[in-house]
């Protein structure tokens, strides 16, 4: 297959390019500057230059930049690209994220494309939907933050919208984890103290690893129901503590001694210091908010069958080889570094 590729610079993107060319695929990647370029050439597509920002006026109407031509030679889109932040205002996401996503659906429905697969999150049902375990047929309530809220629209619009023969499958990761990802930052405020659990971090919390996202998506370019939403993990939940002790030693942190903080102390806490970040329109989060809360505070595992039964999902790897991976990885970087 020849597969439009957006986000392809990103983690997750450089991931998807290897394992889809690995697969025999040839993609081509949009990217927004010659360093995104580099990076999606390296990762072995082709580029495009382009910005899906240009697929809306600033009056909110449709545009047809010139890299849209390519979409008349693929047979799939995968739309990777998202400004992913849980702090900031509805208008910021809906600009960013869920506008021009609208757009490219529109834009491939047009060039008849026969797949689009969208990478949407699972995090559309953490908010005031509360179940321990959650799968397709769960009500999504209200998410968290805006930028699910964007999300959760955008998947809505997309199922609403004309097809005309192109078939929409959703997938609904959660955090997606692996070498490469954004953790320095963390890490370093690991180091330095800046990090407690919730209840002593004994909440479960599902992911998955970039090269099982991955996997689904080149499952996605085949199969999967129009319009239906995948949730798809590593299939492994386990606690936050056992998870991010895990994630964080391969940075040579260890923070399974920090302090923890009851949940009947951190919401009241966490929904004052939102609440009052909001009201005075800070452009950064509090030390504390009610998404970290949510996500440190609560069981949450997702129902992976539909993914198994229509996908033909099954996770491989297992944790501790993936913590070997990173770990190594980082100490390859540290040696570059000296």
């Amino acid at each position: 297959m020849r597969v439009f590729l957006t986000g392809g610079s990103g983690f997750v993107g450089q991931h998807l390019i290897r394992q889809l060319r690995a697969a025999g695929h040839t993609v081509v990647a949009l990217a927004r500057s010659s360093t995104s370029a580099d990076k999606v050439i390296d990762a072995g597509a082709e580029s495009v230059l382009g910005d899906l920002a240009d697929l809306v006026q600033p009056d909110g109407s449709p545009a047809a930049p010139a890299w849209l031509q390519t979409m008349q030679q693929v047979d799939a889109v995968v739309h990777a690209a998202a400004r992913m932040e849980f702090w900031g205002d509805e208008a910021g996401f809906r600009t960013d994220n869920h506008h021009p996503t609208v757009a490219l659906h529109a834009a491939a429905v047009k060039a008849k494309v026969p797949r689009f697969v969208l990478l949407s999150a699972a995090g559309v049902s953490t908010g005031t939907q509360r179940a321990t375990v959650v799968d397709e047929n769960t009500d999504e309530g209200t998410p968290i933050t805006a930028y699910f809220r964007a999300k959760l629209a955008t998947e809505d619009a997309l199922r609403g919208a004309a097809s005309q023969g192109t078939t929409l499958v959703i997938l609904r990761p959660p955090l997606v984890w692996g070498p490469g990802m954004k953790i320095a930052e963390t890490a370093a405020d690991a180091a330095k103290g800046r990090f407690l659990w919730l209840d002593s971090g004994r909440h479960l919390v599902d992911f998955i690893h970039v090269h099982n996202l991955a996997d689904v998506v080149l499952l996605a370019l085949t199969e999967g129901h129009h319009g239906v939403p995948y949730y798809v993990t590593d299939g492994s939940p386990m606690s936050i503590r056992d998870f991010f002790t895990g994630l964080l030693a391969t940075q040579g942190v260890d923070v399974s001694a920090s302090r923890s903080v009851p949940l009947a102390v951190a919401a009241p806490l966490a929904a004052l210091m939102d609440g009052g970040a909001r009201l005075l329109r800070r452009t950064t989060p509090p030390p504390l908010t009610k998404w970290l809360v949510a996500l440190l505070g609560r069981d949450r595992v997702y129902d992976i069958s539909a993914a198994r039964t229509d996908l033909g999902y099954r996770p491989r790897g297992n944790f501790d080889e993936g913590l070997r991976e990173m770990a190594n990885l980082a100490g390859h970087s540290h040696a570059d570094a000296a």
